[in-house]
């Protein structure tokens, strides 16, 4: 378990003894993949709750911890709310399904494979069809700092517009959506929507994508008014983004969301 005393966020308490989630360690790969997959459905579910559903849009990803190749992803054609352990599927960067019974979604293949593959420290991605990220990605541009929770992504997010508005089915639509992240943790894909990617865990991944939803709403609710809006400086939106907008700070956000469907939807486990 992580040390307490190794505090690598001013959130982490000083006062030792205290109730704080823990990122947990493992001694082998079979209970690593377990936890890896709890989350995943945990993370599918969160978006189920959060309205994120769009008939089958949709794909968050998470690499295995044996196979690094190989990463885990949502069935094709099941509901957010519906995805559990059981039914998670291994696939590979050609698209095949190496486990699971189900089929994969050619657009989730087409893209978190080629962000994969071409960044080997990214561990996790999500997509999702969202009404104010998709609203917000027709304008073609990047987020202001108009509050500390748009600080988070401040010049830590990009603006893909190649492509823009055609389906990513095929494997070059991939490759560009990939260039996008480096050294970055989300994009917005100009009249398409919303992705973010995460080299810490697929909790922080959902989380970021939670939260770059919810500025997406909060910024065109500022447009939609017609005043200008004061903007956070560059130098307190970077602060802002070091102390909230971090890994660890989106994997620790996403423990109260893990915690509460775990305790009511324990069919996620089967």
């Amino acid at each position: 378990m992580l040390d307490i005393k190794k505090r690598i966020s001013v959130y982490q308490p000083e006062q030792v003894g205290l109730k704080f989630p823990e990122i947990p360690t493992f001694t082998n790969h079979a209970d690593e993949r377990q936890y890896l997959k709890e989350h995943l459905v945990a993370a599918c579910r969160a978006f189920a709750q959060q309205g994120f559903d769009y008939g089958f849009a949709g794909h968050l990803t998470i690499r295995d911890p044996e196979r690094p190749h190989l990463y885990w992803t949502n069935p094709m054609a099941v509901h957010f709310s519906l995805v559990k352990v059981s039914n998670l599927i291994l696939v590979d960067h050609d698209g095949r399904v190496v486990e699971g019974d189900y089929a994969v979604n050619r657009a989730g293949f087409v893209l978190h494979a080629a962000v994969h593959d071409a960044h080997p420290d990214i561990l996790a991605m999500c997509h999702a069809h969202t009404v104010y990220g998709t609203a917000f990605a027709s304008l073609g541009k990047k987020l202001e700092p108009i509050t500390q929770d748009a600080a988070a992504f401040f010049e830590d997010h990009a603006v893909i517009g190649d492509e823009a508005g055609q389906v990513a089915v095929e494997k070059e639509a991939g490759n560009k959506v990939a260039n996008a992240f480096k050294g970055v943790k989300a994009a917005i894909h100009q009249n398409h929507g919303l992705l973010t990617a995460s080299r810490h865990s697929i909790d922080a991944a959902a989380f970021w994508f939670i939260a770059l939803e919810r500025c997406c709403q909060q910024q065109l609710l500022v447009d939609a008014s017609g005043v200008t809006p004061r903007l956070v400086t560059p130098e307190r939106a970077r602060y802002s983004r070091e102390h909230v907008g971090s890994e660890f700070i989106g994997w620790l956000h996403f423990q109260t969301l893990y915690d509460q469907i775990a305790a009511t939807q324990p069919d996620m486990f089967d």
